[in-house]
C-alpha cells in the first residue's frame, strides 16, 4: 500500500534531482528521504528511482507514480479543506503562488478583505511565475496560483501561463492591462503623451525577470530593433530605480508601477501597444471550498480596485 507521505517525497525527489536537494526542499534529513524512498520502492516492487551520475530520475515505473501522484495529493488537499467546511469551522487554509507584481498590487488588499470576514482562515504566500505557478496547482502544492500572459505585441501564441488545455484547471480572469513606458524624468521623450519604441532604438534598456525580458525582445523586435539591455533585475522596484537613477529606459505592466510609486520616473503609452491578462487559477474541486471561493472573490474585488 502506497502512504501519502511517501509519495510526497517521491514527487520531491523527481522535482530535484536527488535525496539531499529534496530533503532540504522538504524540511527534513537525507536518511528520511533515503528510508521512505527504499518503503515505496518495496510497496511498488519495483524500482522507482535510478542513480546517473550526480542525478537521481524516476525509473519508468516512477514517473508513472509520480504523475498519479500529483492527482492523488491535490484530491487529499481539497478533501481535507472541504470536510474542514462541513464540519462548520468556517475556517481553512489557502495558499497562494503569486508572481511578484501580483504579490505588491493585489494580494495585500485580498488578504486583508477575507481576514475581515474569516479570522481563522490561514493564509500562505510563496512567490512563483507562470508557468510553474500554474504546475503547482496541479501538484497539489498550493490551492489559487496567480499568473499572467502577454497579449499584442510580442505575445507567444501559447506559454503555459494558464496552464494545459487538459490539465481541468478553472481560470478566474482578474484583470487586463496594458505596458507602459518608464523614462528617466530628463528624458527629452518624458513629457510626450505617447513614444513608439522605435525612437528608443539606441536607449540603455533595463529588463525584469527572464519571462519579462523575453518579452520585451519580442515587443522590441516589432518595433523593428533589438534592445541593448545593460542591467536587469527580478523586481519592478529595482527596474524603476535604475531608470529613476537615469541608467537606461523599461517597460513595465501598470499594476507593477503603482506599489513601487518611482522617484525620478515618468510613465508615457508606448506603440506598439502591449498588454497582459493576469487571473487566478484553482481545481475545480477546490472552487466548492467556502475558503478558496471567499479568496477568489476578494481577488477579483481588489483587481477592480
Amino acid at each position: 500500500m502506497f502512504e501519502v507521505r511517501h509519495l510526497r517525497v517521491l514527487r520531491a525527489v523527481a522535482r530535484t534531482g536527488s535525496f539531499s536537494a529534496a530533503a532540504r526542499e522538504l524540511g527534513c534529513t537525507q536518511p528520511a528521504v533515503s528510508q521512505q524512498m527504499r518503503a515505496l520502492e518495496q510497496a511498488a516492487g519495483t524500482p522507482l528511482l535510478v542513480r546517473t551520475g550526480r542525478e537521481t530520475r524516476p525509473t519508468e515505473a516512477g514517473e508513472a507514480l509520480v504523475r498519479h501522484a500529483a492527482g492523488i495529493l491535490a484530491a487529499l488537499a481539497a478533501a481535507e479543506e472541504e470536510v474542514a467546511a462541513i464540519a462548520g469551522l468556517r475556517a481553512g487554509r489557502v495558499r497562494l503562488a503569486s508572481f511578484p507584481s501580483a504579490s505588491a498590487a493585489l494580494v495585500p488588499a485580498a488578504v486583508a478583505a477575507l481576514r475581515e470576514e474569516y479570522p481563522g482562515a490561514r493564509v500562505s504566500l510563496v512567490e512563483a511565475g507562470p508557468p510553474r505557478s500554474a504546475e503547482m496547482v496541479g501538484e497539489g502544492e498550493c490551492e489559487i496560483a496567480l499568473v499572467y500572459r502577454h497579449t499584442g505585441s510580442g505575445a507567444p501564441a501559447a506559454d503555459g501561463a494558464f496552464g494545459d488545455p487538459g490539465d481541468g484547471l478553472v481560470v478566474r480572469p482578474l484583470l487586463t492591462e496594458r505596458f507602459v513606458g518608464l523614462l528617466p524624468e530628463d528624458h527629452h521623450l518624458a513629457r510626450a503623451e505617447s513614444v513608439d519604441l522605435g525612437e528608443l532604438a539606441e536607449e540603455s534598456w533595463i529588463a525584469g525577470c527572464r519571462r519579462c525580458r523575453g518579452h520585451l525582445v519580442r515587443i522590441c523586435e516589432s518595433a523593428g530593433f533589438a534592445p541593448r539591455i545593460d542591467f536587469t533585475a527580478d523586481g519592478s522596484p529595482a527596474v524603476a530605480g535604475l531608470v529613476g537613477a537615469g541608467l537606461g529606459v523599461a517597460v513595465l505592466p501598470e499594476s507593477a508601477i503603482g506599489p513601487v510609486r518611482p522617484e525620478g520616473v515618468r510613465t508615457v503609452r508606448i506603440t506598439p501597444e502591449a498588454g497582459r491578462e493576469v487571473a487566478a487559477l484553482t481545481l475545480p474541486d477546490l472552487v466548492r471550498v467556502p475558503v478558496v471561493a471567499a479568496m477568489l472573490d476578494r481577488l477579483s474585488a481588489a483587481a477592480r480596485g
